[in-house]
């Protein structure tokens, strides 16, 4: 075979090829997202009445006292900023590993190592939540996660706040656990995983936005 028919069949080829993987299957799966899997492939973002409010899947920071509070989200994202004030990166973790003493990212609030970061983090969770019933603070309120945007928490974090929820949200105890069981998902298949909380829909059902 010539070296021009050799060219030739690889050109083919290749074009070929390019057309079936890169814009053939990308279209079909785009179209199969779109059809099948709509709020997933978009983001699974919650949306009522117009107004976008977050990802099920990104943790968001609460910390006002009627709020449920997540695990840590790390940076502060102001810090991250742009001339005009636009966030430059949404949150990442820290890195910090209770092996480490000392892990700088250019904040000083980031200069502590993980025991003094979490002994902080331990001080602030029992002052905003003075009534707890639970003596041990559930472990993810004072950690973050590796990814650092993890939106969920476990049901035991979330019964440490229902005190201070009912309280700020002038509601009974049992009105905020009801809240967190509707939007507490089970484990996978029934024996895979662990329970877990969504913070971001517990919050905007405490605010009515969510039903």
């Amino acid at each position: 075979m010539s070296a021009k028919k050799v060219i030739g069949k690889t050109a083919i080829l290749f074009f070929l090829m390019m057309f079936i993987t890169g814009f053939l299957y990308t279209m079909v799966m785009t179209g199969v997202g779109q059809l099948f899997f709509k709020h997933q492939a978009n983001g699974s973002i919650i949306e009522v009445d117009g107004v976008k409010y977050g990802s099920e899947l990104l943790g968001q920071r609460f910390q006002d006292p009627s709020h449920l509070w997540g695990r840590i989200v790390l940076p502060d994202v102001s810090t991250y900023t742009d001339d005009e004030g636009n966030a430059l990166m949404y949150a990442w973790a820290s890195n910090k590993s209770p092996a480490g003493d000392e892990q700088a990212y250019g904040e000083e609030n980031y200069q502590d190592s993980f025991e003094a970061a979490v002994a902080e983090r331990v001080e602030m969770i029992k002052e905003a939540n003075p009534d707890a019933a639970m003596d041990t603070i559930p472990v993810e309120l004072v950690t973050c996660s590796g990814s650092g945007l993890d939106p969920h928490i476990s049901p035991a974090a979330a019964e440490y706040q229902v005190p201070r929820l009912a309280k700020e949200n002038h509601m009974t105890a049992d009105e905020v656990r009801a809240i967190i069981e509707k939007y507490t998902d089970g484990k996978f298949l029934g024996i895979f995983g662990e329970e877990t909380v969504n913070v971001l829909e517990v919050n905007l059902a405490l605010e009515g936005i969510l039903e």
